[in-house]
């Protein structure tokens, strides 16, 4: 066993991405083809020597990505790759803050019902992959580190918890159009100051990131109690702050 693989039950989070690396790379390259059947859960197991739970966070986000679904009682397939946008894709930099706020305001309906069926079929390996992505977050929040891939992982996740496909994928590309715009669109970056990543603190932003961190912790303990009229209020109320706090910043950066 070579020294970057734990023991099983043991995942670090370079577990997941060095299978999402492996089966994108087949993928793009041609060896597995639109259509093929990704090689089933004991076979990746054994090949990269990780547990279930990894193998099926390395799906998740393969899922997310567009690359391949999953037929459940069958096995996950290769998709067809499109030559056009997605539905409700990622604008590119042009993209405005109004806009982000209004997909913000359709992300709160689409969410908020996904926690309450999150609450109620969500199985054991999907809570722990939550979890993980909430302790991700808070030790890159006690790092000065970037959060927004935690932030953004643990969306997906409460997403692909529904079994319903489509969750996920409209949140993918509304996360791609808010989480991740907020860059191009100014929100992050001092008034004058060079571009960085969405996630990266500032002064004015770090209270506001230990919010986030409680919220995401309601809405984790209300899926883990399968209680989703509470589930449903947290995220809810998590991303109607989202949005005031998304202005709070606008304003911000706009006064003189």
């Amino acid at each position: 066993m070579t020294s970057s693989t734990t023991q099983r039950g043991s995942v670090t989070k370079s577990q997941p991405q060095r299978v999402v690396d492996s089966l994108q790379a087949r993928i793009l390259s041609g060896e597995l083809q639109p259509g093929d059947r990704v090689p089933p859960e004991p076979n990746l197991m054994r090949e990269f020597e990780v547990s279930r739970t990894v193998i099926r966070e390395a799906m998740s986000s393969l899922q997310a990505s567009g690359l391949v679904k999953t037929r459940h009682g069958i096995g996950t397939f290769v998709l067809e790759r499109s030559s056009t946008p997605p539905l409700l894709s990622s604008p590119p930099a042009e993209i405005h803050i109004k806009q982000t706020l209004a997909m913000l305001e359709l992300r709160i309906s689409l969410e908020s019902e996904a926690a309450h069926l999150a609450a109620l079929r969500r199985t054991d390996a999907q809570l722990q992959t939550m979890h993980r992505a909430l302790q991700d977050y808070r030790s890159h929040l006690a790092a000065g580190a970037s959060t927004t891939e935690d932030d953004y992982r643990f969306h997906t996740e409460v997403a692909s918890a529904t079994g319903n496909q489509y969750f996920l994928e409209v949140l993918s590309n509304l996360g791609s159009a808010t989480l991740r715009s907020h860059t191009q669109a100014g929100v992050e970056n001092p008034p004058g100051g060079s571009t960085g990543q969405f996630g990266v603190p500032l002064p004015i932003l770090s209270d506001g990131k230990e919010v986030v961190q409680r919220e995401h912790e309601a809405i984790y303990n209300a899926i883990a109690r399968q209680d989703a009229a509470s589930a449903k209020a947290a995220m809810h109320m998590h991303l109607s702050n989202s949005r005031e706090r998304l202005r709070q910043k606008i304003n911000l950066q706009q006064t003189p």
